[in-house]
């Protein structure tokens, strides 16, 4: 990326870092036709749980970084059990978030996987869990009509034949020995291809391309086969340019995003996998934060849960769930089907807008001082203003709107604390046609 002609042209919202996507295949009435519901779901969980859960550390990367040694770290396999593992209880708390989707790590860096895989040993069979957990949690959000996501590390520094193992210890060159880096691949396209034909995934989730280039991992290859039976499967960016949408990692962004298609992945606490010691969970209401600010600019939240090594979903997790089910529940009209909002310039805060462009929605975090609110910049008349969830009207008053000039004025909203929401109020402005922002600059009079 040439960053100096960026410095120069001063974007602001390429300060957002975002990783590199094709631009060949994201293009046409198919596409879009295809990212359609990814667009319209807003909301996902994803879920780290893996051996990794067994001692509470972190996921693949503490042997890699050498906290640990790889066979310390592999022996976490004799205490995966899984013994109180409910899918259909996982999938219903995901449905009573307000999530459209979720994403399972099937197999993470350290190539554990959670499915009975014919390729290798190092699977869950080979565990105290004994029976594949995969299928079961695919076919549960399937029963509760939710898309089915794939989480896939492209690396896996267990294998034999693939060439890093940890930070310091690597064990081959690719492009010196490339008949051992090809039986590497024989297994990755072996594996992905058994997910593929198994469980037909709505959505491929991949980690890990930045350890070779497109041309190294086949990445055109793979998004051939793993589209082959089925066009519509969408594809996140971490496969070297042949993804679908861009997906930045627990960071916020600041500005809205170039990308049309984008989502947020996001720790509930500071990592991915169950670790016990680690408390420093959000609220409901800093997830809601989040959330709404990702929606505001036209993307997704996947929120990650981690589930201890016997399958359960610690309570504070839960909690977090069930806190964002009951909001999003009640605001939904806001929140799905919706368009990115306005900039933060005509409202101070997150926005969304209704898809036929004709209902504003604001999102209020805090309590307004005098009672009011403010709107600007609203070319259109207003013809009410209502609490979503309870649908009581609200009084406006219009100030600033000279007759002699097209400036629309200042809309200032009544804002009852009856009606306030424990976290966020949402208020929406029904318009007399399409959105119109104003752009002008007015200055002195002219006429009067």
């Amino acid at each position: 990326m040439k960053y100096f002609l960026l410095s120069i042209l001063f974007l602001p919202h390429f300060l957002f870092a975002q990783e590199e996507l094709a631009l060949d295949h994201r293009q046409g009435e198919s596409y879009h036709q295809k990212m359609e519901w990814f667009k319209d779901a807003k909301l996902g969980i994803f879920i780290h749980w893996g051996l990794y859960a067994v001692d509470g550390i972190s996921e693949s990367w503490s042997f890699y970084n050498g906290y640990i040694s790889h066979d310390d770290y592999m022996k976490q396999a004799d205490g995966f059990t899984a013994k109180d593992y409910d899918p259909q209880a996982w999938a219903a708390l995901i449905k009573e978030s307000g999530a459209k989707y979720s994403v399972l790590t099937t197999k993470h860096h350290d190539g554990f996987a959670l499915w009975n895989t014919k390729f290798g040993d190092n699977n869950v069979t080979n565990s105290p869990a004994k029976n594949d957990v995969l299928s079961p949690f695919v076919s549960a959000l399937r029963e509760n009509d939710l898309k089915v996501g794939l989480y896939y590390s492209l690396i896996d520094w267990t294998h034999a034949d693939y060439p890093d193992q940890t930070k310091v210890n690597k064990r081959y060159s690719a492009n010196d020995d490339p008949e051992r880096w090809h039986r590497f691949q024989e297994y990755n396209f072996g594996q992905m291809t058994e997910l593929r034909n198994r469980y037909e995934p709505d959505l491929w989730w991949f980690d890990g391309d930045w350890e070779h280039s497109s041309e190294e991992w086949r990445a055109d290859e793979i998004r051939d086969i793993l589209l082959e039976e089925k066009p519509s499967t969408i594809i996140n960016s971490r496969l070297r340019g042949y993804g679908d949408y861009a997906t930045p990692e627990n960071g916020p962004p600041v500005f809205r995003p170039i990308h049309e298609y984008w989502e947020l992945c996001l720790t509930l606490n500071d990592n991915w996998g169950y670790q016990p010691h680690d408390k420093n969970y959000k609220t409901p209401n800093q997830v809601i934060d989040i959330f709404v600010d990702c929606i505001s600019k036209g993307g997704n939240l996947l929120l990650d849960i981690a589930p201890r090594e016997d399958g359960v979903i610690p309570d504070e997790q839960q909690h977090v769930l069930k806190e964002l089910g009951k909001w999003t529940k009640k605001h939904e009209e806001a929140i799905y089907n919706t368009e990115a909002g306005i900039p933060y310039e005509y409202f101070h805060g997150p926005t969304t807008l209704s898809a036929d462009s004709t209902t504003l929605y604001l999102f209020l975090r805090d309590i307004p001082k005098d009672g009011k609110f403010a709107l600007k910049g609203i070319k259109n008349k207003i013809n009410r203003t209502y609490v979503v969830g309870n649908g009581q009207t609200l009084q406006h008053q219009v100030y600033c709107k000279p007759y002699w000039s097209s400036y629309p004025g200042l809309v200032y909203v009544d804002l009852p604390e009856t009606v306030l929401d424990n976290y966020h109020t949402v208020i929406a402005v029904m318009l007399d046609g399409k959105l119109e922002l104003y752009r002008d600059f007015h200055e002195a009079v002219e006429s009067n």
